[in-house]
């Protein structure tokens, strides 16, 4: 049973991105950037200074050599991951009754909300509805947010939270503790389940496949993925106020965001889904933990934040962060083609690690023991 009662006259209205509102609506609000460079950002997040969720770099468009990879691993990958798309979709129908409201997390679970909205309509005729919300790792879910969706009669237990993928579990984690708090906080029982694509670490409830490979998407920042910045949480959010965000507009001719859904969307079929995962994972969570605390040992690392397992999370690291060193399974690999472009670009080190249990795993530079001139 739905109780609550929300307050009237609180809730911004949603914005779209570059998505059609029928795709996706981004319970975000805009605010302005006061952009810091990556550098000194990680400095601020180090130092403590800052959270990282109270600031933002600005986004460059990607070089057309970055651009041509993205659109090779789509070629290649864009079947498999449609068939992945259909299989958590096909989980979806058979856990959850009636309407489902997809709630994906801003913002690399924000193109696979709009890949599931349109299988779970197009294929699998549910209805549903699509809306793309905050977390921030140490500052929990966007409660104004989950205030809205009941407030518009989405029933608690229709929702479903969907990411793009999960390694070391910290925002699966976040996730259920956020979800629990609330639902306490207002006597509703929405689940904190979390549904992926890849899981990695095997941390999430619901996953397509433990693989690490090439995620397109993970390839890109907002260009693919409705124009839309990471959340900020800082002093422009109002206790009424949805989580913040940038949007890009200066990266509008770059947009890939709805080219990349309607590409994978066309490989959509009740005739091709993924099969059920064939190891415990309970199995998949123990083989990554074990080689991060090696990791962790031999590199003489103490702090956990720093490390960053799995393809789609070192290409963060490379793109956003101050990166330390690269570590891959096999050089040369197709999958890892952009990171090490990346890190001949940056004067990374890469280093080749055949026994990792992913493709590959990106260490952030400790910037307060290395100084200023790390650049």
């Amino acid at each position: 049973m739905n109780n609550f009662k929300p307050e009237a006259g609180n809730y911004l209205k949603p914005l779209c991105g570059s998505y059609s509102p029928e795709d996706c609506l981004f319970l975000l609000k805009p605010v302005s950037a006061n952009y810091k460079s990556v550098e000194d950002k990680e400095r601020l997040i180090q130092q403590g200074t800052l959270h990282y969720s109270q600031m933002i770099h600005r986004e460059s468009e990607p070089s057309d050599i970055y651009t041509e990879l993205f659109y090779s691993m789509l070629s290649t990958y864009k079947s498999r991951l449609a068939e992945q798309v259909m299989r958590l979709a096909l989980e979806i129908t058979q856990r959850r009754t009636g309407p489902v409201t997809l709630v994906s997390l801003a913002r690399a679970g924000t193109p696979f909300g709009v890949l599931l909205y349109r299988a779970l309509t197009r294929h699998f005729d549910r209805e549903s509805t699509h809306y793309s919300i905050s977390i921030i790792r140490d500052r929990g879910i966007d409660a104004v947010a989950l205030d809205y969706l009941l407030s518009k009669g989405h029933l608690p237990e229709s929702f479903v939270f969907i990411d793009g993928w999960t390694a070391k579990g910290v925002i699966t984690e976040e996730l259920k503790k956020s979800v629990v708090a609330y639902n306490v906080a207002n006597s509703v029982n929405i689940s904190s389940e979390l549904f992926v694509i890849s899981d990695i670490g095997g941390t999430a409830d619901v996953a397509a496949t433990y693989d690490d490979y090439a995620i397109p998407s993970a390839l890109m920042n907002s260009t693919v993925s409705g124009l839309v910045s990471r959340s900020i949480l800082n002093e422009q959010i109002g206790r009424n106020d949805f989580h913040g965000c940038v949007v890009y507009d200066h990266l509008r001719e770059h947009d890939l965001s709805g080219w990349f859904v309607d590409q994978v969307s066309a490989e959509l079929s009740l005739d091709r889904i993924a099969p059920l995962l064939s190891v415990p994972r309970q199995e998949r969570r123990e083989i990554t933990t074990n080689f991060l605390n090696t990791i962790m040992s031999e590199m003489r690392v103490s702090d956990l934040n720093r490390v960053k397992p799995g393809i789609a999370e070192a290409t963060r690291v490379m793109l956003r962060r101050v990166p330390d060193l690269l570590i891959v399974q096999q050089s040369g690999h197709p999958d890892i083609a952009h990171l090490e472009r990346l890190a001949v670009e940056k004067s990374i080190q890469v280093i080749e690690r055949a026994d990792m249990p992913f493709g590959a795993c990106a260490l952030i530079r400790d910037v307060l023991e290395t100084g200023s001139n790390n650049e």
